[in-house]
């Protein structure tokens, strides 16, 4: 099968580019910046383009698929190439569902905890030599390639992503994976550029539900009041199976879950990764993975990429990075950090980074969201918002919307790093909240 990928350097559709050629498919693809790791990744694969940007001529007439990535515009030259060929084009999640419409679909959905909940029902899969097909949206110690696609194994788990499939089709992702087998951890209004109100972010997750197959399952955080109002407004006939934060304590700085079969040490902290984790173990449950089995594994599971992800610094120092940004994600990572590091001076570093978070609409969301932090700073780019072409933000609104007098607020990434310098990393704990990197911060030094 002959595949060109459209924005092939995504750090998803070049995960799936490998999968591909892996499976024996001939696979070529274009972008116009690809970087590392997705760079090396795709070259030891043979697979990086010769150079960057748009080449018409490389969409010929005898492909059989053509995947648009989301990163791609509507006016793609490469894209209207394939259009006047008549060639199949198809979005990321459209073509994984194509690859197993045959299997069985667990699908991981839900406005936080997607990502790690896939990632620890892997890891347990994994620790237990348990085959299954996949796609997550972050690095997993011991796998290679974060997609697997094979002509054999009945299942596949899929991250299901919210926001919109491709350029060309603003359906949701998960809309189109159509579940046997479902997980909804929480709603919490997030992607305002596509979604203008919360009942139009709530209807995705209504449209889900209603996707998954007849006589499915469907595991769902019942400590989340707009999950459970979904799944109980829900029409289709699926099996509901609800959970919640199990019970556990921190000894000696260690989170220990209390379990019918006695305490079980963690890797992982903060009450959210615990409530994940139990969305994890139904799942795993109705793929035949026992408590006991589930638990043992679960143990040496340390945690996603970028999610409360420890950094090795060069100076011994106590600091934790996480793709937290959007409020309840920041909310939810502040809490675990807290409750984690009580005796410690505690530092707190959020960079509003996307276009949901610099908006002022928006920003009510993060309401009181740095609270119990000893030293809170927010960091945004005033260059970043002139790019987006938004309004200029000011520190004193953002300190309203928070609701804390005592946040510091840096606009510029020299002025940030100038104040990063004057800390003694060896004193007190550090949290580093973005999806960005804080104007270039070293967070190793």
């Amino acid at each position: 099968m002959k595949t060109h990928f459209i924005a092939v350097g995504g750090s998803a559709m070049h995960n799936l580019a490998i999968a591909l050629k892996d499976k024996g498919y001939r696979v070529t693809g274009s972008d116009d910046a690809i970087f590392e790791p997705s760079r090396t990744r795709l070259e030891n694969k043979g697979i990086l383009p010769a150079e960057t940007g748009w080449f018409p001529e490389k969409i010929t007439a005898d492909m059989d698929a053509v995947i648009l990535g989301m990163h791609a515009h509507q006016d793609n030259p490469e894209l209207a190439r394939a259009k006047e060929l008549g060639l199949k084009i198809y979005s990321y999640p459209e073509f994984l569902y194509e690859q197993s419409k045959d299997k069985t679909r667990v699908v991981i959905a839900g406005s936080h905890g997607k990502t790690t909940i896939t990632s620890m029902i892997l890891h347990v899969l994994n620790f237990h030599q348990k085959e299954v097909d996949f796609m997550v949206g972050a690095q997993l110690e011991g796998f290679d390639c974060m997609v697997k696609l094979t002509p054999d194994n009945d299942f596949i788990v899929l991250e299901g992503d919210e926001y919109l499939s491709s350029p060309i089709d603003l359906r949701s992702k998960f809309l189109l994976y159509q579940p046997n087998i479902a997980l909804l951890s929480g709603i919490a209004w997030d992607h305002i550029n596509v979604f203008k109100t919360f009942d139009d972010y709530i209807e995705q997750f209504r449209k889900f539900v209603a996707s998954i197959t007849a006589g499915g399952v469907l595991v769902y955080n019942e400590e989340d009041a707009e999950v459970v109002k979904v799944v109980e407004e829900a029409e289709n006939y699926f099996r509901k199976i609800p959970y919640r934060t199990p019970e556990y304590e921190i000894v000696n700085g260690k989170v220990h879950l209390k379990t019918e079969i006695g305490d079980v040490p963690l890797s992982v902290f903060g009450a959210h990764n615990l409530l994940n984790m139990e969305g994890a173990r139904h799942i795993c449950h109705t793929l035949g993975i026992m408590d006991e089995d589930f638990y043992e594994a679960i143990m040496s599971f340390t945690g996603a990429s970028k999610r409360l992800e420890k950094v090795n610094r060069e100076d011994q120092g106590i600091l934790y990075k996480d793709f937290a940004h959007a409020p309840s994600k920041v909310k939810a990572t502040v809490k675990a950090f807290g409750e984690q590091f009580k005796k410690d001076k505690k530092y707190g570093f959020l960079e509003l980074h996307t276009y949901s978070s610099l908006n002022p609409v928006f920003l009510e969301q993060y309401d009181h969201a740095m609270d119990g932090l000893d030293e809170a700073v927010v960091f945004y780019s005033e260059d970043a918002l002139k790019i987006k072409r938004m309004e200029p933000i000011s520190p004193e609104l953002i300190r309203e919307k928070f609701k804390n007098a005592d946040l510091k607020i840096f606009t510029n990434a020299d002025d940030l790093h100038a104040y990063w310098n004057t800390l003694d990393k060896t004193q007190g704990v550090y949290l580093m909240m973005s999806s960005g990197n804080f104007g270039g911060l070293d967070l190793t030094k």
